[in-house]
């Protein structure tokens, strides 16, 4: 179960639409596997937490919203 960061304020970011935000997330956390294998073999997190996370702190923005 997700808990930070909230799903609303995610939401917020794309205007309120769910499936642009599930879309990108998806989409950066296929990236995040790609290019951080590694990385995330060695740690606790997951890449879907770290793309929500990128999303949340405006590291990643939709480009369409």
């Amino acid at each position: 179960m997700m808990i930070e960061p909230p799903i609303d304020k995610l939401l917020k970011k794309t205007n309120g639409n769910i499936y642009i935000l599930a879309n990108l997330i998806a989409k950066r956390a296929k990236e995040i596997e790609t290019l951080r294998r590694v990385e995330l073999s060695e740690s606790n997190d997951k890449s879907i937490s770290i793309a929500c996370q990128e999303i949340y702190e405006g590291k990643v923005v939709p480009s369409n919203v």
